[in-house]
């Protein structure tokens, strides 16, 4: 789910069941476009994506439903969807779970009353407004699509993000720590073995450099340090590690890195002039650099693609582009990032990345807007 920013917000990728998602036309939008709310001028703070509808969550505090799912509701504070489950935090605080097709009418499937905690020595009220959903307030506990929806951290764990992707969980401590559990078999959980994990576990490769982002695709994922670097890792089917994959190969799609300039800061093949290997699993953690450099400081990620926001407000993306979920204008698939031109063309700063399962949520400024 993107962070909460002020700005003008904007949607490509697939729209197939009448998602708002810019002009909506078709089965896609490839390119940029703006976001189409159910209620006009709505301001938008929040947009959480699963395959069928997008939940969106205004100012305002009404949640608004788009796709599959239909529906609104008032006096909510955040909502996270999953086909599953639609979960919304209402002032209270009350989490409540729906059906998404439930269009928010009736009874919740269930709800569950959270207990702000008291503020004491360590500053555990302050705690208290962490994190955004799938993360709960008081950061001790995070919600499922699966049972038990309600799942309590252990008391150490003191969470300040927390990122579910299709089969696996990544939690950002207060100290910058990551640690992932869940399935593993695709590498996604970044400690060098295919083997699940029940409980959270510290990803040692990355201790000693804090992180400030993190990110959990369907089966890959993504960190970002104070510092600006990206570390990957995970499932490469349709290169969203931004490695060589044999997939797009075979395809055709996959764009020559020596036409393209996308061969800056990552190697492109081995020292002899030899094409670079193929590579399905990366489950270590591997640092990313972006084109020119470039300092990371948010990233997101879908089924099989990747979105990463610039310290100077430009939007990457690369993986797979089937829905034109890149926003490239095209359906191409990339294994190395690749600018988002239309951000740049109308002299527009990206603040915030959401993305959805097949498509890419961005909210963006004017440049120069404070």
């Amino acid at each position: 789910m993107a962070e909460e920013r002020r700005g003008s917000w904007f949607g490509f990728g697939f729209c197939g069941f009448g998602q708002a998602l810019g002009s909506g036309r078709g089965r896609q939008v490839h390119s940029p476009e703006p976001l189409r709310t159910p209620g006009a001028g709505a301001d938008v703070r929040r947009v959480s994506a699963s395959w069928s509808y997008t939940a969106v969550v205004t100012r305002g505090g009404q949640v608004q439903l788009s796709g599959a799912a239909g529906g609104a509701a008032g006096g909510c504070r955040d909502a996270w969807a999953s086909e599953a489950l639609l979960v919304v935090l209402r002032a209270g605080p009350e989490l409540q779970a729906w059906a998404p097709a439930s269009a928010l009418r009736g009874e919740p499937l269930w709800t569950h009353t959270l207990v702000p905690e008291a503020e004491g020595a360590d500053g555990a009220g302050a705690e208290a407004q962490a994190g955004a959903l799938p993360l709960l307030p008081g950061a001790r506990a995070y919600v499922s699509p699966r049972p038990p929806f309600y799942r309590p951290l252990a008391p150490e764990l003191r969470a300040r993000r927390l990122e579910l992707g299709a089969e696996h969980a990544l939690l950002l401590d207060e100290a910058g720590q990551v640690f992932s559990w869940g399935q593993g078999r695709h590498g996604q959980l970044g400690h060098g073995t295919l083997e699940a994990e029940s409980e959270p576990r510290l990803l040692e490769a990355l201790q000693g450099l804090p992180m400030a982002e993190v990110a959990a695709g369907g089966w890959h994922s993504v960190c970002v340090s104070e510092t600006g670097d990206i570390y990957i890792w995970g499932w490469n089917e349709s290169g969203q590690l931004a490695l060589p994959t044999r997939s797009l190969a075979e395809d055709g799609k996959t764009v020559a890195r020596e036409a393209s300039g996308l061969n800056e800061g990552g190697p492109s093949g081995s020292e002899d002039g030899a094409p670079a290997p193929f590579i399905a699993l990366q489950p270590f953690p591997a640092l990313l650099d972006l084109p020119g450099g470039a300092d990371a400081v948010k990233a997101s990620c879908g089924s099989r693609h990747t979105a990463v926001v610039t310290r100077t407000g430009e939007l990457y993306t690369w993986g797979w582009g089937k829905y034109g979920q890149l926003g490239h204008k095209d359906t191409t698939s990339l294994d190395r990032p690749r600018r988002v031109e239309y951000f740049v063309d109308k002299q527009l700063q990206v603040r915030a990345v959401s993305c959805g399962l097949w498509n890419t949520y961005v909210c963006a400024v004017e440049r120069g807007e404070s």
